[in-house]
């Protein structure tokens, strides 16, 4: 089973730019194609990006595409979301995820999330 960490999150002006990382720990980093998620208050949680397990492809949602980037390095067992162009409704708690078989939206092993806060 692996364990996933989440950190980098915060409090940010509209346009400003925030970098999460996802540490993973427990089993072989480069079995698992990872993705992230968020989720604002009431609201479900909803599919941000994933990447397969070399990086070599990734997806995004179409909220974010153009403005996010999803990246890994597997030498450091971690997994990254680079977000640009931040807007108030990217306002949430993001959640990293891992699966041994790429399903982008699809996965079993879950982080803790980390908030993020984007100010008007």
């Amino acid at each position: 089973q692996v364990q996933l960490v989440e950190s980098g999150g915060g409090l940010v002006q509209a346009g400003g730019s925030l970098r999460l990382s996802c540490a993973a720990s427990g089993r072989t980093f480069s079995n698992y194609a990872m993705g992230w998620f968020r989720q604002a208050p009431g609201k479900e949680r909803e599919f941000v990006a994933a990447i397969t397990w070399s990086g070599g492809s990734t997806y995004y949602a179409d909220s974010v595409k153009g403005r996010f980037t999803i990246s890994r390095n597997n030498a450091k067992n971690t997994v990254y979301l680079q977000m640009n162009s931040l807007k108030p409704e990217d306002t949430a708690v993001y959640y990293c995820a891992a699966d041994p078989k790429y399903r982008p939206t699809e996965y079993d092993y879950w982080g803790q999330g980390t908030q993020v806060t984007v100010s008007s």
